[in-house]
């Protein structure tokens, strides 16, 4: 098999594979691991966070929740890299410290990579994928793409073409005493906002829908925390507008932009006069000629539909890596998503996705231990008090666990929760994390008996500790029958 990319989705499938004794090719059109991590974020600190100092001993699988950034090995000398790292200026990762980072962790666990050899176009031979580079081709029996979703991206705007991207942003200090309009009103266009603030003269950050704070959706969903300022400089009317409009048209005149908007909520025009325009619409993944061999694309971004297991939905075989895998969003209990944007996120993704390929497709099928029954209450506590899995992936990944009328409870691993529900096994049970609108955050037995799904919620705990007397008589309630 060939995987192409060598950002942290892609390395962490490898080292899951290479693991598993799956053979394979990984590919990568940088010059070493994590290059993209050389150019963005625009303003060096990254949004994911790596605690030094937790509750946990950094190493352990409970640390994992605190280090949003480090990779998963098996050998303790190569875990929780993320740490050395850092100058200890800052929880925030830079990106130099993130590419040094991903570099070590390859070093360290002898993760192959043919760099330098860009993937240009895909085709099929027979039962064979034929993957066209610029070192030659590449025959394969399954493609993993984990490319990322870093192609600057921009909707239809008439003018938007003559205007600089995310991308193209020019380094702070020449924006000084200019008039500045920012295209957008995610994590992107606050960033540029906040770095810009010193030296713009007005910023304005415009686009159709409200802005979200995920401090106000109690989630990752939104503008994150440290992106703030320039929303409080507008509702302080301290020089930045952040405006509800569409973005009609963008004139070029002279030295200047004339940007034609319309407010969401009455439709009355406004025309902005400003020094530079800035588009901050988002990214794609490149993902080159993937859509004519057949694989379809969702959302405003195309990024390509998967099943829960990251398969394409529409090309069998072809799977996809890191953090396309946003684009598999679950269940969106409550209306929150997957954190598989993030690195903390599709990690976990990316070692069960390895664990699946090398089932279907190389017949290799790690053994499942056996919990004895007496342990099954206590097992399944600790998990949803701990696992960093089920933290950083709530309502999307869980513990599973099998009734095997042979062996008794089985331990089936940390599986997506949309495939347990969708064709899991006919009796088992899945331990998730779930947080409901008011910030709870609580766990969530889903039971299968005879192929019949149950939702049992259990109940949440100030401290999120949920090995408490309650919780067991809750979870006996449950699995009584089934696993008890």
């Amino acid at each position: 098999m060939v995987l192409v990319g060598s950002g942290p989705g892609g390395l962490q499938i490898s080292y899951s594979l290479s693991r598993l004794g799956v053979k394979h090719a990984v590919i990568s059109a940088d010059e070493s691991a994590g290059g993209m991590f050389r150019k963005w974020p625009f303003f060096q600190r990254l949004l994911s966070w790596t605690k030094p100092y937790a509750p946990f001993e950094q190493g352990t699988r409970e640390y994992e929740r605190y280090d949003w950034n480090s990779l998963l090995p098996e050998e303790k000398a190569c875990r929780a890299l993320m740490c050395s790292m850092m100058d200890g200026t800052s929880y925030y990762p830079s990106r130099p410290e993130m590419e040094r980072n991903l570099v070590a962790f390859a070093e360290r666990t002898a993760t192959e990579v043919r760099y330098g050899c860009r993937w240009t176009s895909t085709r099929r031979d027979g039962e064979r994928w034929v993957l066209e580079t610029s070192d030659g081709e590449y025959r394969c029996q399954v493609p993993i793409f984990a490319v990322g979703v870093a192609e600057p991206w921009r909707p239809q705007i008439p003018g938007i073409e003559d205007v600089p991207h995310y991308a193209q942003t020019r380094p702070a200090e020449t924006y000084a005493g200019r008039r500045v309009f920012i295209v957008g009103k995610e994590n992107s266009g606050f960033e540029l906002a906040t770095g810009f603030l010193q030296w713009a003269k007005q910023i304005v950050l415009a686009s159709p829908s409200p802005a979200k704070l995920s401090i106000n959706t109690r989630s990752l969903v939104g503008v994150r925390a440290r992106y703030v300022q320039p929303y409080e400089d507008h509702v302080l009317a301290g020089g930045v507008i952040v405006l509800d409009a569409s973005i009609e048209r963008i004139e070029r005149s002279g030295e200047l932009f004339r940007v034609h908007t319309r407010r969401a909520e009455s439709a009355a025009e406004l025309i902005f006069e400003v020094d530079d325009v800035i588009a901050a619409t988002g990214f794609t993944s490149p993902i080159q000629d993937l859509v004519k061999v057949g694989v379809a694309t969702v959302g405003r971004n195309k990024l390509p539909a998967q099943t829960p297991l990251w398969e394409s939905a529409s090309v069998p075989g072809v799977y996809f890596g890191g953090t396309i895998h946003q684009a598999s969003p679950g269940l969106r209990k409550h209306g929150i998503p997957s954190n598989s944007g993030g690195v903390n996120g599709h990690r976990y993704n990316g070692r069960i996705l390895a664990r699946e390929v090398a089932r279907k497709h190389f017949g290799i099928d790690p053994e499942r231990p056996v919990v004895p029954r007496a342990e099954v209450v206590s097992y399944l506590l600790d998990e949803v008090t701990n696992a960093p899995e089920l933290w950083h992936q709530k309502s999307y990944l869980a513990r599973v666990l099998i009734r095997d009328e042979k062996r008794g409870v089985v331990d089936d691993g940390i599986s997506p929760l949309q495939r347990f529900l969708d064709s899991g096994p006919a009796d088992a049970v899945a331990a998730t994390l779930e947080e409901n609108p008011a910030g709870d955050i609580y766990p969530v037995l889903y039971t299968r008996r005879g192929g019949v799904s149950a939702e049992h919620d259990l109940p949440p705990h100030p401290l999120h500790d949920f090995r408490t007397r309650d919780h067991e008589r809750a979870v006996v309630e449950a699995l009584e029958g089934l696993l008890l």
